[in-house]
C-alpha cells in the first residue's frame, strides 16, 4: 500500500459526503467502516488486499477478526468506548494485526465517527502498514543491544570485561562513600595455566577458561559481579560483605574448581585468590592489595584463598 496521511483521506471524505463510497474505494490506504456493534459494513480494495480477504468474507464479521486473539477484548472495549463517547476522531494508535494467511503485521490505525443513513453512528478506520519500518527498528535495536553487550563483556567467557568491571567497582566505591555499604573484591587466576596452553594448545586453554569461569559463577551469589581482567586473571566484586564473608564465597568457588574434571583431556585445574575489603582509598590501591594477597596464595602453595593483611 502507498503511504498517505489519514488526515488527507479524512479531509477528502468530509468534503465529499455525496460521493463517500467512491472516495473510500479509490483511496490508496486501507479503509473500513464498522457498525456500532463493531461489524464490518464496508472494506475498500486496499484494506482487503492488505489483509488477504475478499470484502464479502469480511461483511457482518466483527472487526477483531483481523487482530490477535489476546488483543480482541481490549480493542473491542476501545471500540465501544469510542462509539459511545463524544469525540469525533480516535487517537492514532499502533497495533499488531493478523492477515488471512496468519502473518502478523503492524499498522497505524486512526478512526473517525460518522453518521450513517439510518442515523446511527459508524466508525471509519484508516490503516497504514508499518511492518517493514517496525522490523527495521527491531533489527537496529538488536544490533545496538549486541554492540552494547560486546562493549561491556569479554568475548570468550561472556563475563564483564576489564573496563566495565572497573566502572562497576567505581560505582561500589561511590555507594560506600555515600551510604557506608561495605563491599569486598576477590582477584584470582588459574595455577600453572601456561602449562595447559603449552601442552594442549590455546583452543583447549580457551575451553578451560570457559568451563572454570562457569564453575566459579555458579558458586557465587547472584549479586556478585564476575569480571575477566585479562588472560587467566579475574576479579569478583562482592557487594555487602566483609573480607571474611568474601573468603567463604571464594572457598566455595575454589573447591568447585579443584574438584572438577574438565575438557576432553580430563584436566584438573586449581585457582589462587586474594581478597580485600574496601575501607578508604583509590580503586588502584584496592586492586593492588587483592593482587598482593593472590600472589601470597601462590607463594604458599597455590590452590588457596588469602585475605590481604593490613600491611599490604
Amino acid at each position: 500500500m502507498k503511504e498517505i496521511s489519514p488526515d488527507q483521506v479524512y479531509l477528502l471524505f468530509n468534503r465529499s459526503k455525496r460521493n463517500t463510497e467512491n472516495v473510500i474505494k479509490a483511496a490508496p490506504i486501507g479503509i473500513c467502516i464498522t457498525t456500532p456493534e463493531g461489524r464490518f459494513e464496508m472494506a475498500n480494495p486496499a484494506y482487503c488486499e492488505f489483509y488477504g480477504y475478499r470484502e464479502e468474507d469480511l461483511l457482518d464479521k466483527h472487526f477483531t477478526l483481523v487482530v490477535p486473539e489476546d488483543s480482541r477484548a481490549v480493542l473491542s472495549a476501545l471500540h465501544d468506548d469510542f462509539m459511545q463517547g463524544n469525540e469525533s476522531q480516535e487517537l492514532r494508535q499502533e497495533w499488531d494485526v493478523v492477515t488471512h494467511n496468519g502473518e502478523t503485521r503492524t499498522i497505524i490505525a486512526e478512526a473517525a465517527r460518522i453518521e450513517g443513513e439510518d442515523g446511527k453512528p459508524r466508525k471509519v478506520t484508516f490503516i497504514i502498514d508499518i511492518t517493514q519500518r517496525k522490523q527495521l527498528e527491531e533489527r537496529l535495536k538488536q544490533a545496538n543491544e549486541r554492540l552494547d553487550h560486546i562493549a561491556h563483556h569479554d568475548e570468550l567467557t561472556e563475563l564483564l570485561n576489564r573496563r566495565a568491571g572497573l566502572q562497576r567497582m567505581g560505582e561500589e566505591i561511590q555507594r560506600y562513600e555515600r551510604y557506608g555499604t561495605p563491599f569486598s573484591i576477590a582477584m584470582y587466576d588459574l595455577d600453572n595455566f601456561k602449562a595447559v596452553n603449552d601442552t594442549y594448545g590455546h583452543a583447549a586453554g580457551d575451553v578451560v577458561l570457559q568451563e572454570i569461569t562457569t564453575l566459579v559463577s555458579k558458586a557465587l551469589r547472584g549479586t556478585d559481579l564476575h569480571i575477566r581482567l585479562g588472560g587467566e586473571e579475574f576479579m569478583i566484586i562482592m557487594p555487602g560483605v566483609n573480607a571474611e564473608e568474601a573468603y567463604l564465597g571464594m572457598e566455595r568457588a575454589r573447591e568447585a574448581v579443584a574438584n572438577a574434571v574438565i575438557t576432553e583431556h580430563q584436566l584438573t585445574v586449581t585457582l589462587s585468590s586474594g581478597i580485600t575489603s574496601y575501607v578508604e582509598g583509590s580503586d588502584t590501591r584496592l586492586l593492588d592489595r587483592a593482587d598482593k594477597a593472590m600472589y601470597q596464595a601462590k607463594q604458599e602453595g597455590r590452590n588457596r584463598v588469602v585475605i590481604a593483611s593490613p600491611s599490604m
